[in-house]
């Protein structure tokens, strides 16, 4: 591979305030650490969305467009917004972000699984929102849909919007689920899998677990590429072996708060210094945001409604 696609989860769904200050919250928090990742040399931004006072996930579409058009006037990142939202969120409200903002790129959840928070709960020891506890907790007893009739019916929003899925793997059923909607005439080749690994509920972060899941896609589907992402202290051992297979990589805070063994990550950019530097350990050099459009086939910033 001649370069490598660099994406940082700036905020994700799953960790809340309480368990880092470094965490982005606000819409403004989440642009000046979009635009900081760019610097660093990421060309992909993937973006999820928070209230602005609590800091608890949601899907405002106001706030979603307010960051795509102020990254968009200081920088050519590509932003992956999130069709996943927080836990719990309506399917219908979802994928509302691609119908308004046509972007270029937005995950896509390839099945559904057990995803669960609540065992992160007893690692902190004082709240600073109400919701917090009560919203990992629930976890316990959640199941995060994404039926195959969701997956058709988000794909036709997607493909009417020029689109590019990112599909989330979060286990090997996945992949049989994509090559079925490939089959189908759902799904169009070539296909973009992000390895999502060490969630609990879906496959465990381990280096046999990486090779099964590349070598079951390559035998179930066409043309396709990959990325890696890890929960927790899995995240930088799990990318650089992805490197190692010819593999895109994401980090950021979504998935790890750390930068190393007891050093809190201060910023996602913080993170995707660090890839870059092993990537070009390795060898390799990160893409730059229209190489990387170049490497998935994407249809250009010009043509995003924002």
């Amino acid at each position: 591979m001649d370069k490598t696609i660099v994406t940082a989860a700036i905020t994700g769904a799953i960790h809340t305030p309480s368990m880092s200050p470094y965490l982005p919250l606000t819409g403004n928090q989440i642009i000046e650490e979009i635009l900081a990742v760019h610097e660093a040399g990421g060309a992909i931004a993937h973006v999820h969305v928070r209230n602005e006072e609590s800091g608890l996930p949601n899907a405002d579409q106001d706030i979603f467009r307010r960051i795509g058009e102020e990254v968009k006037r200081h920088c050519d990142i590509i932003i992956c917004f999130t069709t996943g939202g927080r836990l719990g969120e309506p399917v219908e409200n979802r994928v509302r972000v691609v119908s308004t903002l046509h972007p270029e790129l937005a995950s896509l959840n390839a099945g559904s699984l057990n995803f669960a928070l609540f065992h992160i709960a007893d690692r902190v020891n004082e709240w600073k929102q109400s919701w917090e506890k009560g919203y990992l907790e629930a976890t316990e007893d959640f199941i995060f849909p994404n039926t195959f009739r969701t997956m058709r019916e988000f794909l036709t929003i997607f493909r009417g919007n020029n689109t590019k899925p990112e599909f989330e793997i979060y286990d090997v059923g996945m992949v049989n689920n994509l090559a079925y909607l490939i089959k189908a005439g759902h799904a169009d080749e070539p296909v973009h899998l992000q390895f999502v690994m060490g969630i609990l509920g879906g496959i465990p972060a381990t280096c046999d677990n990486l090779i099964f899941l590349l070598n079951t896609a390559q035998k179930a589907l066409g043309r396709f590429t990959w990325s890696v992402c890890a929960a927790g202290r899995a995240q930088f051992p799990m990318c650089t072996q992805a490197l190692l297979l010819g593999g895109h990589v994401r980090v950021g805070l979504e998935d790890n708060l750390y930068l190393e063994k007891g050093v809190m990550a201060k910023s996602n950019a913080e993170q995707v210094s660090k890839i870059i530097r092993i990537i070009r350990e390795l060898g390799g050099e990160p893409a730059a945001p229209d190489e990387a459009r170049a490497i998935l086939g994407l249809k250009g910033l010009d043509k995003v409604n924002y």
